[in-house]
């Protein structure tokens, strides 16, 4: 299993780099089912190896001029900020032991990797379903109450699941922003970073970290994003996007099952 686990870890990686997002959905089942980790420490380690991925990811994007700075303040401050009082506010209150129905109890962990298994769901939606893509020419539009709002979500989101939000953040950026979906990719990254590395530090009170562990998992996930990258100039991540939203639908519907029929 552990072998098994490390090599998703590419693939958590690839799919950064492919499609730029998706990562992130795919790191806490990695972690929970097959380095077995419970599921508050897999959404917190989660944060720190999607923050370093999206973060090394981003690079090649600030150098062709393809992050807009502007967008990341608007919607990462208001983003970091829900991601704080998450980390530090919800999650250490929710209890063990949420709730009972016969001799099925929906436990702290359970409650997390459902929510976790609806999200995806609804992330893979938005994969397979074809969006109309924005063209460079547009001006970029700011409604600031619809991007305070989405950012605030995301942030709520990151902090109580570790997922990084690409599959939400880019749709808003292209729909609600007009952003070129290129320009919508590399910000979607830097927001990516700044949320799921704050929200690591936020955690680090609450829980101890194995760092060998994390750090070769962060490894490993660089090179897929790198990797990634690299095929992307020679295969268009919008093909395979599709295909990875119906790989996320069913690993959706397998945690959902587990977790309630079969635990």
């Amino acid at each position: 299993m552990d072998t098994a686990g490390y090599l998703a870890s590419v693939l958590i990686g690839i799919s950064l780099g492919l499609i730029g997002g998706g990562g992130s959905i795919l790191t806490v089942p990695v972690l929970v089912y097959l380095f077995h980790l419970d599921a508050v420490s897999a959404t917190a380690y989660s944060l720190f190896i999607v923050g370093a991925t999206s973060l090394t990811g981003s690079i090649s994007y600030f150098r062709k001029g393809l992050v807009d700075l502007k967008t990341v303040f608007v919607f990462g401050i208001p983003s970091v900020i829900s991601v704080f009082f998450t980390r530090t506010y919800i999650i250490p209150v929710i209890p063990q032991n949420i709730l009972s129905v016969g001799e099925f109890t929906i436990t702290k962990s359970i409650f997390l990797l459902l929510l976790f298994a609806i999200l995806m769901i609804f992330a893979s939606y938005g994969m397979i379903k074809k969006n109309k893509e924005t063209t460079s020419s547009e001006k970029i539009q700011f409604n600031y109450p619809l991007v305070i709002t989405e950012g605030i979500l995301i942030g709520v989101l990151t902090g109580l699941i570790g997922a990084g939000g690409g599959f939400l953040i880019i749709p808003a950026l292209v729909n609600f922003m007009k952003l070129p979906m290129k320009t919508a990719i590399g910000t979607s990254l830097v927001i990516i970073a700044i949320n799921s590395l704050a929200g690591f530090l936020f955690s680090l009170p609450h829980i101890s970290i194995h760092w060998n562990f994390i750090l070769s998992i962060t490894g490993l996930a660089i090179i897929g994003i790198l990797a990634g990258s690299y095929i992307s100039t020679k295969i268009d991540g919008k093909k395979l996007k599709p295909a990875f939203g119906w790989f996320i639908l069913i690993m959706g519907i397998y945690i959902i099952t587990k977790e309630t029929l079969l635990s």
